[in-house]
């Protein structure tokens, strides 16, 4: 791989822009200056250097093709790819991009900095099939292997406004799906929040309810999935699909994701094989934790976010794996103010968290007051490197962009992991091996949640009949009518 030439000290650059070489580390932090970070030295570029006298910004990363070189046997193209947490994992069980996928402009020089010589494009919409392969070094009957994504989640949240498709980033759900059933790649990755298994196709807000108000079929529970589902079996493949936990595959931290699995020659790839279990059960090796993920990393080393002074007095009183229940009765009202008279158990308020459990799951920002994360003994956010480490990254993967850029993107991220499982899903899928996971492994903390299960739930709330793809074996290695009766008679053609 070639190199971006990375050869001007701070110290150098500083002297060339005429400010301090303070000035020019915080230039570099906030990205306005294209730089790398190595260990504590950063460097940067004349390029950079020349661009900030002219414009005082980095300069935009152009959409551009792979560079020529033979091709790996096993080919990918990324969507939505962010910083390339998943792209990583499926790397690890050797399926390599060619192509990134990504619009976020920090994304992007994150992308550069790390592959500069795959193809990367911005706006799905501005480039078509043909397009697409060019940029990404392939003739027109080379066969795709695998086409991976996670189109934007916030439609589908349960903690946003579940605009379902018709929201401008549901569309590009739908367009991400489209380009699969028009290139034909032998498998497809689709990955998302755990709300998309109840996402409706379109929302009504409560202020605009009245008193006679139904809803429409488009707005049933689960009709998103169910449109998605039905377009990649109208265009014959095979889908399978689960929440899973995160820790279940060797990650450090709890965090659920909806992955689907997609196959061109209309079976199911099983569902993914855990490598570890919450309590050791099922013979695998306990979750990995918090203390595991830094191992050899410096506490003191690494950028971070701080806390308000306010709240930094509640977590003097709270020790590793406590919060705010744990601070005395009479102190309650004061940390958490009205929040304190909201629903719901409001664990994301002054945690600590555990050395000996998993990371919770990562947000964009580790000091937002409903979902703070602090580390478990000292009196400060997670740092970059620690979030970097929880989410598997390399340590010598470069992030670019301010530091609050960075958070963003490890936190948005795909840990490697769980992206290394579904690669190695797909790799024995190919090779023949029909592997099932362990009966009755719990792959999250809810039920129903797979394909089979989920889609006889589904049809029967927005009654309408069971379809044969729902009577088939789940790729857990079990059929539906085990653990239910499907020979009730749901109404028909409704």
């Amino acid at each position: 791989m070639t190199s971006i030439p990375f050869a001007i000290s701070v110290k150098d650059a500083a002297e060339k822009i005429g400010v301090s070489e303070q000035r020019i580390r915080a230039l570099l932090r906030s990205g306005a200056i294209e730089g790398r970070q190595l260990g504590k030295l950063w460097l940067t570029t004349e390029a950079a250097v020349a661009h900030y006298l002219e414009n005082g910004a980095a300069p935009p990363i152009e959409d551009r093709r792979r560079m020529p070189g033979p091709l790996p046997t096993l080919k990918a193209l990324s969507f939505f790819s962010g910083a390339m947490g998943l792209d990583l994992g499926l790397e690890k069980a050797g399926i390599f991009p060619l192509l990134a996928c990504e619009l976020d402009k920090t994304c992007r020089r994150t992308i550069t900095a790390n592959r500069p010589d795959i193809g990367l494009i911005g706006d799905i919409w501005k480039y078509d099939a043909d397009q697409i392969r060019d940029y990404a070094g392939l003739k027109p009957d080379d066969d795709i292997d695998v086409m991976l994504g996670g189109p934007p989640c916030q439609a589908f949240s349960t903690a946003g406004a579940r605009r379902g498709f018709h929201d401008e980033r549901g569309n590009a759900f739908i367009r991400y799906v489209n380009l699969i059933l028009e290139m034909r790649p032998r498998f497809a990755v689709i990955e998302n929040v755990r709300g998309l298994l109840s996402a409706p196709m379109a929302h009504t807000p409560h202020a605009q309810r009245d008193a006679d108000w139904v809803p429409n079929p488009e707005e049933h529970a689960g009709g998103a999935l169910m449109h998605i589902l039905e377009m990649l079996r109208a265009g014959g493949y095979g889908v399978s699909f689960n929440l899973y936990n995160a820790a279940n595959f060797g990650v450090p931290q709890s965090r659920e994701r909806v992955i689907l699995l997609c196959s061109r020659d209309g079976k199911k790839i099983p569902h993914l094989q855990p490598t570890h279990a919450q309590d050791g059960a099922f013979g695998l090796p306990k979750w990995r934790t918090l203390q595991d993920a830094f191992e050899g990393m410096d506490p003191k080393a690494g950028e971070h976010a701080e806390f308000p002074q306010e709240r930094l007095r509640f977590y003097r009183l709270l020790g590793p794996g406590q919060y705010w229940k744990h601070l005395p009765p009479e102190l309650h009202r004061e940390a958490l103010g009205g929040s304190l008279d909201a629903g719901g158990g409001k664990t994301g308020f002054l945690r600590r968290l555990d050395w000996h459990k998993p990371s919770c799951t990562l947000v964009t920002s580790p000091t937002m007051p409903a979902t703070d994360i602090c580390h478990p003994v000292e009196d400060r956010p997670l740092s970059v490197q620690e979030y970097a480490r929880i989410q598997q990254f390399p340590d010598d993967w470069i992030f670019c962009g301010s530091m609050a850029d960075k958070y963003k993107q490890i936190g948005n991220a795909v840990p490697v992991g769980l992206g290394e499982a579904v690669g190695r899903a797909i790799i024995k899928h190919i090779a023949g091996k029909i592997e099932h996971p362990p009966e009755e492994f719990p792959f999250s903390r809810y039920k129903e949640t797979d394909e089979v299960s989920w889609e006889v739930k589904t049809r029967a709330i927005m009654g309408i009949g069971a379809k044969p793809e729902s009577r088939k074996r789940s790729c857990s290695g079990k059929t539906k009518a085990d653990t239910q009766q499907l020979s009730l008679e749901f109404p028909m053609g409704k």
